[in-house]
């Protein structure tokens, strides 16, 4: 999902407002490491703990890791959502991160 952020003045300050785009996709960027090993490929995402994989090909591995990315995000974002689930005042709400 893509996200506008939204600023609107109120005689207090400023009001943030995050709207989603509609049909808009993230694009996050991550450093895929492979080795080749007897077996073919094995491969993990430098910044994603969890998100490793491996193949018989290159190409394969590379299949994979997308699939093994996508899976922890989510499997990530769930715990996230439940362990926060029973706690009164969280404030949960998207970040954007330029490096």
């Amino acid at each position: 999902m893509e996200f506008t952020e939204v600023f609107q003045k109120v005689p207090e300050g400023y009001i943030r407002f995050v709207e989603e785009l509609p049909g808009a996709n993230t694009r996050i960027e991550f450093t895929e490491v492979f080795q080749k090993v007897p077996e073919g490929y094995i491969g993990f995402v430098e910044e994603l703990p969890g998100a490793n994989t491996q193949g018989r090909t290159l190409e394969e591995a590379r299949a994979n890791l997308q699939e093994a990315i996508e899976m922890t995000l989510e499997a990530n974002r769930i715990l996230a959502e439940e362990s926060i689930a029973s706690i009164q005042d969280v404030i949960s709400e998207p970040v954007f991160v330029e490096i």
